[in-house]
């Protein structure tokens, strides 16, 4: 009964996280299968309903969006995540990393969003994806250094001619 308690108090709807809610994204490398997605539900749950900083519980949540990315939340009005527990955090990453065999840490990949579809394109190809006309001012992008719930939910995706891709057009 314990755990439960910890569970409901500690591991909260993802759309209930407040504005200043402190977040990481993680990029798969591509599209996660239903069942790959179950696993990192059920891994993260876990990790989460158990998450603390300093002895501290911490309430937290999750969100996987368009089965492609893995999005962590933490209150840090109850309780700051520290160095270690951000460390832990990331160890669950590594985790699901090895049982998926898939990366969640490609930094060198962009997200757009193309009609229903995520499509990943290399950095150091978005000029030649502009100038073939894949990619265009209107194109969504994703941007994964949102720090918090607020630029989340106001900024995560934008148009291209609104980010730093513009210079490609």
């Amino acid at each position: 009964m314990q755990n439960l308690k910890v569970w409901n108090d500690m591991l909260i709807p993802f759309e209930k996280m407040p504005d200043n809610a402190r977040l990481w994204i993680y990029q798969a490398e591509r599209k996660l299968t239903y069942e790959e997605t179950d696993v990192v539900k059920h891994n993260t749950e876990h990790f989460l309903s158990e998450w603390q900083a300093h002895g501290q519980d911490l309430k937290a949540s999750f969100d996987i969006k368009y089965n492609q990315f893995l999005i962590i939340s933490v209150d840090e009005s109850f309780s700051q995540a520290s160095g270690c527990s951000i460390d832990a955090s990331v160890h669950l990453i590594k985790a699901l990393e090895n049982e998926l065999k898939l990366s969640f840490m490609t930094t060198s990949q962009v997200a757009f969003m193309e009609g229903e579809e995520v499509n990943l394109y290399p950095f150091n190809q978005l000029k030649k994806q502009a100038q073939e006309a894949i990619i265009g001012p209107d194109t969504l992008v994703f941007d994964n250094t949102v720090q918090n719930m607020a630029e989340f939910r106001s900024r995560w995706i934008k148009p291209s001619r609104e980010t730093w891709v513009k210079r490609f057009f």
